[in-house]
């Protein structure tokens, strides 16, 4: 198919846009409860509930990501932690019958908001760019004068990415700075544009800690907790993200560690930045049209 033959009112483009109009509200529904002393958990499940509520289905566990945290943090099932005067960055995906949108936004309580500017005009200045054609090593480079321009870093391995039917993350990467050989972008292709800038050297690493999981393969296992889960999984997650809490089998944190240990599911472990320094983002999910593109996730 031509990059004209493609046709952008086709029944899984309108549900890539209701999912990002769902999204567009949800995120800044939660944005403005965030605040110091509110719950992570609660501010999560409030816009997994309203994500619910509005006809789309989480396409991953709501990212609480604070201060160094860049990516992957998401509360237990127990959880009692409190917002402080902290940088908040909320990653939110929406998906309508596997069909993704994607979106994040810094909250800045720590009283630095020019990093969380940096991200933000990042991302405008990347999508003004954003055409048939264009080279996604050229979107990288738009990005990285900008946060260049505020003094800080973009952080380097960490890309937006394409959005698949239950794929949360395919080709093409979009990268946080110029890069020599990039990928075209063509007509129909769906992407999630993600700066992270912060005010340290500019890479990210995994910690120890780990909340959300993939299922990786199918199996079989003999315990009953973790069968039920794998169920639930298979059936309601399929291939996109979850959380433990969002488990209904008892004893759900013992049945996930036992999937994992028989390589059924792969976790994803919280991502920082290496010198330990604030990180902001902003995420936005574009169509590629004929003449630039639209995006889904704006209100």
């Amino acid at each position: 198919m031509t990059e004209s033959e493609v046709d952008l009112e086709a029944t899984q483009y309108e549900k890539h846009r209701e999912a990002g109009e769902i999204l567009a509200q949800v995120r800044e529904e939660t944005a403005d409860r965030v605040e110091v002393g509110a719950s992570h958990l609660e501010i999560a499940e409030y816009a997994e509930d309203r994500i619910r509520e509005l006809g789309g289905k989480p396409a991953f566990p709501v990212n609480i990501s604070i201060d160094e945290e860049a990516a992957h943090a998401t509360p237990s099932i127990d959880d009692e932690t409190t917002f402080g005067e902290e940088m908040v960055n909320l990653d939110i995906g929406v998906h309508v019958d596997g069909w993704l949108a994607d979106t994040a936004i810094t909250v800045d309580l720590s009283g630095t908001p020019e990093l969380a500017e940096a991200s933000e005009q990042a991302l405008e200045a990347a999508i003004e760019v954003v055409e048939p054609g264009v080279d996604t090593g050229d979107i990288g480079a738009e990005i990285e004068d900008v946060i260049d321009g505020y003094g800080y870093n973009p952080v380097v391995n960490l890309t937006g990415h394409g959005l698949g039917h239950w794929e949360q993350h395919t080709s093409p990467n979009i990268p946080n700075r110029a890069v020599s050989q990039g990928t075209t972008l063509e007509v129909g292709d769906v992407v999630a544009i993600e700066p992270f800038a912060t005010d340290g050297g500019g890479k990210v690493t995994e910690g120890a800690k780990e909340e959300i999981y993939a299922l990786e393969r199918e199996g079989t296992v003999r315990n009953r907790q973790a069968r039920q889960a794998l169920e639930q999984i298979t059936e309601e997650f399929r291939t996109l993200p979850f959380a433990t809490r969002w488990l209904e089998t008892d004893r759900a944190e013992m049945a996930v560690r036992r999937l994992k240990r028989n390589n059924v599911l792969h976790g994803y472990p919280v991502l920082k930045e290496d010198d330990g320094c604030l990180v902001s983002q902003k995420e936005h999910t574009v169509i590629v049209t004929e003449d630039g593109c639209e995006v889904t996730t704006k209100r």
